[in-house]
């Protein structure tokens, strides 16, 4: 679960014939990759890390569950709008931290570290192993951003879907 979907239930999963993966999880063909979210190796952006502490209780995630609908969308427009506007402030966003993301690749025994929230699309060279960076979705942007990122036993690809 990421910054946006963080209140999706084993139900609604269940309903889309969908399987959550615990974050992060690991892939084992080829080599080992390790699959992350990306939001909790952004240390430095203290604003996001306390959200993201708050919003992931339970007692938080009932209190908000319990609002009406229109209440909950309300809120959901205001966060959003709060993010695209720090967005196009120019405002410098945190980057997830380059020793935290080496410890996690070597607890994990992983090569390379596969994540978003960030989505500044790159590939980073970390020690011996790499970072690469998921693009996000939004095929109504100019130019549309649609990209998926193809992996093989002999490494990765990214593609731009037209």
């Amino acid at each position: 679960a990421g910054n946006r979907d963080f209140l999706v239930g084993e139900r609604f999963l269940q309903d889309c014939g969908v399987v959550a993966l615990a974050d992060p999880t690991v892939l084992d063909f080829g080599r080992r990759w390790l699959l992350t979210h990306g939001d909790a190796l952004c240390t430095d952006d203290t604003d996001y890390m306390r959200f993201r502490a708050q919003v992931r209780t339970p007692g938080w995630q009932s209190a908000f569950l319990a609002r009406p609908l229109a209440a909950r969308q309300a809120i959901a427009r205001q966060m959003r709008d709060h993010s695209e506007a720090r967005k196009h402030s120019g405002l410098a966003y945190a980057d997830v931290d380059a020793e935290l993301a080496l410890a996690w690749l070597a607890a994990a025994n992983a090569q390379v570290m596969i994540h978003g929230h960030t989505h500044r699309p790159a590939d980073h060279v970390l020690g011996t192993g790499h970072r690469v960076v998921l693009s996000d979705w939004d095929a109504l942007a100019e130019p549309p951003r649609r990209q998926v990122l193809r992996l093989t036993v002999d490494g990765w690809r990214r593609t731009a879907l037209d």
